[in-house]
């Protein structure tokens, strides 16, 4: 068995990572999907409806393979503390989040929140390109 634990933000990020998974997860699997939301005043109605579309996503993309539990979080953590904190808490085989390619030449350049997951994790990581923004 192995249990994944994945960061995503939207549709797209959750379509690449199930993209990535699928295949790969099996009905002894579990995943385990993250969205994570500041609150307050920094956080929308619609940014709280952005982050269930991506998580439905998940679930309807790799629920028929795997068990799938999703998590949204609007307790004031950066994204990076919750994916690594339940990472921790469930003790994560791996953690998969998406990065973008932001040029022509498709240099990958790592946003601050896949920056702190890679540098603050000393678990297995996959990381997922996700298309041009």
């Amino acid at each position: 068995m192995t249990l994944f634990v994945l960061g995503t933000n939207s549709v797209h990020h959750s379509a690449a990572i199930a993209d990535y998974l699928d295949g790969r997860v099996g009905p002894d699997d579990e995943v385990h999907a993250i969205n994570s939301q500041q609150g307050g005043d920094a956080t929308s109605a619609e940014d709280v409806r952005d982050g269930e579309d991506a998580l439905n996503a998940i679930r309807s993309r790799l629920g028929d393979a795997t068990t799938v539990e999703t998590h949204q979080f609007i307790r004031g953590n950066d994204p990076e503390e919750d994916v690594l904190g339940y990472a921790d808490e469930v003790d994560a085989d791996e953690i998969v989040i998406g990065i973008r390619k932001r040029n022509p030449t498709s240099k990958v350049v790592f946003g601050s929140t896949a920056q702190k997951i890679l540098l603050r994790s000393n678990r297995p990581m996959a990381v997922v390109p996700l298309e041009s923004v």
